[in-house]
């Protein structure tokens, strides 16, 4: 005899746990398990591994095809949910069936786990079980009770009372006033506070839909951006914390943010003593996924208050904060691999529900480990590929995120265990024989996601490679709309600026927006998302700092890390202005990505992955000048984000003298001029030589060029703003130059001259 609920045999579709008809509809996929059982538990059971109901699933009744479900009415008040599958455990034969543990819903929107970042469960637990957020059976009431558009007044009769709400939208939040008394809606307190914590109010945010070619994006990490003491937020390490920071990234000039992995995770996953600081290791940067609906509860300030609702408001009330400010959302998405890792990892959601489905397995059940993590998410089988474009659309049309970068993406592009055609496409190919993980021209999961009406629309960028040695920059299947992160970019630009033979032409394909590997295929500049540094490897101030990686206070002996960095310790004297000249080169790019400018170096060992904000306000703040005008510069400029490549009727090289470009193995030095509608003409040129020289600048009658830009200067004469005091000065000082159109570059520095009338100055 169940105590509380009335059972139902419910219905397949949607996945997920459902509210409709005063109840919830629970739905999951399994085609391999003999039984399967919905547990119910309160967060008092939780805590101690229990389960507070259990509710058996028959095959005939609660199964259809290969989905099992299940409706019921009754009290849901403080109650998770999870599930239990029971079938062969055979390894060998891909089944990892366990019936003694609870598993996570993949279409649960909220997980349950531990509240506090970094602490123990209860017995000092990494692992502590986990539970599902069981959606209120309100949710159907009032989607009935508002409008489904913004109106000025509407209604919600809660407990005898007529309760006014203002400017509600769908499932919005707005002022509650007390009004008539009539017939009531029962347990007023739970609905306070269930309005409190679950309705949220968009204030009628729509998508910013900014033009690729104009984007500044800004990688980070939500918690390291204000964990540390001198953010000094009211809620650090949190969604709300960032929410704090926001107008400094607008200051900075970027319009788009990329949030690494969101998604819920374990940073306990590798918990283990670190005998260099005396601390325990933690996995931070999240790239470990448990469950791809849910966002991190653990950045939330509420934790998982309210069963993870808390997270869910906040992550929506950043995205909506970001979007009033002109600033898009990007997540970094994880769908390569999972948190249950190879054999010896645990068993939480995917592997517990039908793993031969879930992961690409080989012949006698072993995890092909494409990511490197372990396990190789099955990407292109019909059950996965769909699980993944429903929990895009989630994000996009719940959540209001504007796009995703995706990690790994190569993985997307391999077939499936037990690929096949009619599986794919449900018909033969005559003459095609394919394995596991072979890449594929056309995978499915890539068409799919680029031909959806709702994804096709948002920003999509691939980490065009993977760990099994897949390298696609340039390549990756596109469909006119994917962009790639451009890791030949990084390559290029690092080897160019420390100084190695036979890059100078590389450089001059990256400055216009790389159409060697783009425009043949029919893409843009927009399309190759370049960046210097990003989470991979050395942030910035390591590049100009180390020839080598130093990662040793984390305790792996300094093998974990990227080893090619091409790196350069330039010495303390020309670190500042060799980043500089980085930031110059990203800067004046056909398209951008951020780069980790501010991020600490790792002479910071105790807060290594913490954004330093008194770095930047003591030591840095000429840095952070430089790159707010930098990026308010390339706005300005209406050839540097060009729709299209650029040609000679816009554009022309130099070298040390005007039209003369040198394009050898051990040439340092590239220069152009770019004809620009709102700046006239500029010159721009690039000295990566240990050697200072004289440039002859290109002679226009009736025009003189004009200093803007020199990295080799000091702050604030780097950058000759309208603003500065100091900027007569500073252009007298070249005069004697500029008026035999010559200008003097130093060693490992770079320029901007603008054309200006000869009588202006």
């Amino acid at each position: 005899m169940l105590r509380r609920f009335e059972v139902f045999s419910g219905h397949p579709t949607p996945f997920g746990a459902t509210p409709r008809d005063g109840g919830v509809n629970f739905s999951i996929f399994s085609s391999n398990a003999s039984s399967a059982t919905l547990c119910l538990i309160s967060l008092s059971d939780l805590r101690e591994k229990r389960v507070t109901e259990q509710i058996a699933l028959s095959p005939l009744t609660n199964k259809t095809g290969d989905v099992w479900h299940v409706f019921l009415k009754g009290d849901f008040e403080d109650m998770a949910y999870g599930y239990k599958f029971d079938g062969s455990f055979s390894p060998e034969d891909g089944f990892y069936f366990d019936s003694s543990k609870v598993l996570i819903d993949p279409y649960a929107k909220a997980v349950v786990s531990r509240g506090e970042y970094g602490a123990l469960g209860p017995d000092k637990d990494c692992w502590p079980q986990m539970a599902c957020l069981v959606p209120s059976t309100n949710d159907e009431f009032l989607m009935q009770m508002l409008p489904l558009r913004p109106v000025r007044l509407s209604f919600l009769v809660i407990s005898s009372q007529i309760y006014l709400l203002r400017n509600t939208a769908a499932l919005g939040l707005g002022e509650v006033r007390p009004g008539l008394s009539v017939i009531g809606y029962p347990n007023l307190r739970q609905c306070f506070s269930w309005i409190g914590h679950k309705l949220f109010d968009w204030e009628g945010d729509l998508p910013l839909k900014l033009p690729q070619c104009d984007l500044v994006i800004y990688e980070m990490h939500v918690r390291g951006f204000t964990r540390h003491e001198s953010s000094n937020s009211k809620y650090p390490g949190t969604y709300l914390g960032m929410v704090e920071k926001l107008d400094h990234l607008k200051k900075l000039g970027v319009n788009c943010i990329e949030l690494m992995p969101c998604h819920e995770f374990n940073e306990l996953e590798h918990y283990s003593y670190n005998s260099v600081l005396g601390d325990y290791k933690m996995n931070f940067w999240g790239y470990s996924t448990i469950n791809f609906f849910s966002p991190m509860a653990r950045y939330s300030s509420s934790g998982i208050g309210n069963y993870g609702l808390g997270a869910v408001n906040e992550f929506k009330y950043l995205v909506r904060e970001a979007h009033k400010r002109g600033i898009e959302v990007i997540m970094d998405v994880v769908f390569n691999h999972t948190a249950e890792g190879n054999e010896n990892g645990p068993i939480l959601s995917f592997r517990g529900l039908d793993n031969s489905v879930f992961y690409m397995l080989a012949p006698k059940g072993e995890y092909y480990n494409y990511s490197g993590c372990g396990n190789t998410f099955n990407c292109n089988h019909p059950i996965v590929r769909q699980f993944i474009l429903d929990c895009l659309r989630y994000w996009v049309t719940e959540m209001h995120v504007d796009g995703f970068r995706f990690d790994l993406a190569s993985i997307l592009t391999r077939s499936s265990s037990l690929w096949n055609a009619v599986n794919a496409y449900g018909s033969a190919i005559e003459g095609e024989t394919v394995t596991t993980g072979t890449p594929l021209s056309s995978p499915p999961l890539i068409d799919m996601i680029s031909n959806d009406p709702i994804l096709r629309g948002v920003k999509l960028i691939a980490e065009a490679w993977d760990c099994g040695g897949l390298y696609q920059v340039g390549m990756f299947p596109h469909w006119g709309i994917w962009s790639e992160w451009n890791g030949k970019y990084r390559d290029t630009v690092r080897q160019f600026i420390k100084g190695t033979d036979g890059f100078s032409g590389a450089l001059a394909e990256c400055l216009c927006g790389s159409p060697n590997l783009y425009q043949e295929g029919g893409r843009k500049p927009w399309n190759s998302i370049n960046f210097v540094c990003a989470h991979d490897g050395f942030t910035l101030a390591d590049l100009v700092t180390y020839n080598d990686k130093h990662n040793l206070a984390n305790g792996e002996d300094n093998k974990d890390g990227e080893n090619h960095n091409n790196s350069w310790n330039c010495g303390q004297a020309t670190c500042k202005t060799t980043s500089k000249l980085f930031i110059c080169c990203h800067m004046v790019l056909q398209r951008l990505f951020s780069l980790n400018i501010l991020s600490p170096s790792e002479c910071d060992i105790i807060k290594i992955n913490y954004f330093r904000w008194d770095k930047m306000e003591e030591a840095s703040s000429d840095f952070f000048r430089f790159c707010c005008l930098m990026t308010k510069f390339r706005r300005e400029c209406e050839s540097l984000g060009l729709n299209d490549f650029p040609t000679a009727e816009r554009l022309q090289w130099h070298g040390h003298a005007p039209g003369m470009p040198d394009w050898s193995d051990t040439s340092r030095f590239v220069a152009f001029t770019l004809i620009d509608s709102v700046k006239r003409e500029l010159y721009i040129a690039f000295n990566a030589s240990h050697v200072a020289v004289t440039v002859a600048l290109p002679e226009r009658p009736g025009y003189r060029w004009e200093p803007l830009v020199d990295t080799a200067k000091p702050a604030p004469l780097d950058f000759l703003s309208n603003d500065l005091p100091e900027r007569e000065m500073a252009i007298k000082q070249y005069a004697h130059f500029l008026d035999d159109n010559l200008y003097p570059m130093l060693s490992y520095s770079s320029i901007i001259l603008s054309l200006s009338p000869d009588d202006y100055i």
